[in-house]
């Protein structure tokens, strides 16, 4: 139910920013790939393990890296990091232990972390939103 729920999530964010031309600021994956970065913290912080903390800050940093080289050159490198983290989220579980993060939180987050960050290579790839930094 997580991953069609996280569909459903994932398109409608699309969709929803498209139109009122959200999106035509080129900071707007880029941010969203910072917040989705650090959402593991959170959970880190909010079961009570440092060590998780420590994990989660050391990976979230590698994509917040994507979003900022993306932002500074070309979107292409942020919705290859907004993938990316959805691919992460997938495997997440059996990686890390975090006490903080809910059961169905890996596919849901990581199913609209795919949705947008194809979404984003589809709107990069009509030139309907500018990807090079100018």
């Amino acid at each position: 139910m997580e991953y069609l729920i996280g569909t459903i999530f994932g398109i409608a964010i699309g969709v929803l920013t498209s139109p009122g031309r959200m999106d035509r600021d080129r900071s707007l994956y880029p941010a969203m790939m910072i917040v989705i970065a650090l959402l593991y913290c959170l959970f880190a912080v909010l079961g009570g393990s440092t060590q998780a903390l420590m994990i989660e800050a050391t990976v979230g940093l590698i994509f917040i890296a994507s979003a900022i080289a993306g932002f500074k050159s070309t979107l292409w490198f942020t919705s290859a990091g907004i993938v990316g983290h959805g691919l992460f989220d997938l495997v997440h579980p059996h990686l890390f232990l975090n006490p903080g993060v809910p059961v169905w939180w890996p596919g849901f987050c990581g199913t609209i972390d795919i949705v947008l960050g194809i979404y984003l290579a589809w709107l990069i790839s009509r030139d309907r939103i500018r990807s090079i930094n100018a």
